[in-house]
């Protein structure tokens, strides 16, 4: 993905950020979350640490497709 993808995507996920709790820590990290995800076709819990905890990745994707992003 190249940087202007990036940079349009980045848009959408600080449109649709959460009314309470934490924010997201970062963008482009939840992105190559996603991006591993997808291609590496493993379980959330089998995401390395250096994408941050498989749960907080898994309930910013949950909520995100609930609001139509995905």
């Amino acid at each position: 993905m190249g940087e202007e993808d990036c940079a349009h995507t980045l848009v959408v996920f600080q449109a649709c950020r959460p009314r309470r709790g934490r924010e997201g820590e970062d963008d482009r990290r939840f992105l190559e979350a996603l991006h591993f995800f997808t291609v590496e076709n493993v379980r959330w819990r089998a995401l390395p640490e250096r994408f941050g905890h498989w749960n907080s990745v898994w309930k910013r994707f949950d909520r995100l497709s609930k609001a139509g992003v995905f």
